[in-house]
């Protein structure tokens, strides 16, 4: 399914999971004055076409101890290097997103850690250790204070 195919109606059906993946077929059919049948073939379509990949809780990390958030600027030995680095960071609980940038850095990664000293060894004993990694710039965030999903 292309951008040209989404209409208004499974634009709202993504905005409302969006907003609560848990809302009910029959819900929305209602909110939308529609079927539930309708729903359903729509959000199956959005399923088939890729669009929509999965339903995901969302989690308060600084109340599970989770206090510092960084992002971590990498830079690999060579490009070839970067399956293989992504394929170790995987292994990294505490590494929570990564991209392929261009720039200054070859990979970006969000790390979540519960402390300042957890972040350090994180640093020296994990993300360092990585034989292709050739340096790192960590940026410790302050403060999320824009946080969303894309909107339709």
């Amino acid at each position: 399914m292309q951008n040209q195919t989404i209409d208004n109606l499974d634009k709202r059906i993504i905005n409302a999971l969006i907003a609560d993946a848990r809302t009910s077929y029959a819900e929305l059919a209602k909110q939308f004055k529609v079927s539930p049948a309708t729903i359903h073939v729509r959000i199956e379509k959005l399923k088939t076409a890729g669009i929509i990949t999965g339903t995901h809780m969302a989690v308060d990390a600084k109340k599970l101890g989770y206090d510092v958030c960084c992002f971590i600027g990498i830079n690999l030995q060579s490009a070839g290097d970067y399956p293989e680095v992504i394929a170790e960071l995987e292994q990294i609980n505490e590494v929570v997103e990564a991209y392929y940038t261009t720039g200054q850095y070859s990979v970006l990664i969000k790390i979540m850690t519960h402390s300042i000293e957890d972040l350090q060894w994180l640093l020296i004993d994990k993300i360092q250790a990585i034989d292709k990694v050739q340096a790192t710039e960590t940026l410790i965030s302050l403060q999320t204070p824009i946080h969303k999903s894309i909107q339709l």
